[in-house]
């Protein structure tokens, strides 16, 4: 790495500048370590912050997770669980960020999100919300890159065009890192648990995620199969194949991935009504 891509790496991970975690964030982290602490006494906490609570409300309501009408945050964490919602927290201030700046990743991510669900559904795998979570996050590294490098990202569009490669290859030549590796830092650096964080840091390769393959597996098979819906913008022309790691961990066939395929064209028209709703609200 040289000495341009020393700088680009440290800019990025430069903690002091990182979106912060909302001080409602700390008290539900504290609470939820508290294994006395009840959902109705989090969900209050999260409640106190009224434009934090629509945020997570809005994401809950979200395709990403089947769930219609949650109404109340206290809802949402019985219905989500508590880290699904502390990542949603966590994670609101960013996607806000996000569908300002870019629509077409926001839609990317929701894209994921709802495909991560589905597959795990379909595979009959637990903890299918928490896996939709990280397949909404698992671009989170790319918002970074742009809120606190934009000549960085320049750069690599820059690259892409030219070489007619993948935005991580382009990432990892012009900054050193790729948005996976940059979301996994972010990821840690808001403590978020490790079944989140894997699936975000090795969603581009499979074969390095150690303690939750499968998860990662599902999250990088949704992100393949959104590219190649065309829905949404990840930022890449072309769709990488889907990788062997991934279709060993899953017990994938061309049955399964042409049933998915099928029941995702469903399920992304109304991904797609959520987010033209939430433009013309000016959300």
């Amino acid at each position: 790495m040289d000495e341009k891509q020393i700088k680009l790496k440290k800019t990025i991970m430069d903690t002091k500048t990182l979106p912060t975690l909302p001080s409602v964030i700390n008290k539900l982290n504290s609470l939820s370590d508290n294994d006395k602490s009840s959902v109705q006494e989090m969900a209050r906490i999260v409640s106190s912050d009224q434009a934090l609570s629509a945020r997570i409300l809005r994401l809950a309501n979200s395709p990403s997770y089947g769930f219609y009408r949650v109404s109340t945050i206290s809802n949402a964490m019985i219905l989500l669980g508590v880290n699904v919602v502390k990542s949603l927290a966590l994670s609101s201030s960013i996607f806000e960020v996000m569908e300002k700046n870019s629509v077409g990743l926001w839609e990317h991510s929701l894209g994921t999100g709802v495909a991560s669900n589905l597959i795990a559904n379909k595979l009959g795998l637990p903890e299918s919300e928490e896996i939709a979570t990280a397949g909404l996050l698992h671009d989170i590294g790319k918002v970074i890159i742009n809120l606190k490098c934009s000549e960085a990202e320049c750069e690599v569009r820059r690259v892409i065009d030219e070489k007619h490669i993948y935005m991580r290859e382009a990432e990892l030549e012009v900054i050193g890192a790729d948005h996976a590796e940059v979301g996994g830092w972010l990821a840690k650096s808001w403590f978020l648990p490790d079944k989140l964080t894997e699936p975000i840091s090795c969603h581009h390769n499979v074969e390095t995620s150690e303690n939750y393959r499968i998860k990662t597996s599902v999250v990088h098979m949704a992100d393949v199969l959104i590219k190649a819906s065309g829905f949404g913008d990840s930022g890449d022309s072309f769709v990488p194949p889907i990788q062997q790691a991934a279709w060993d961990a899953l017990k994938l066939n061309d049955g399964i991935i042409a049933e998915l395929v099928e029941e995702l064209e469903d399920k992304l028209v109304e991904v797609r009504n959520f987010s033209l709703e939430l433009q013309q609200a000016g959300c």
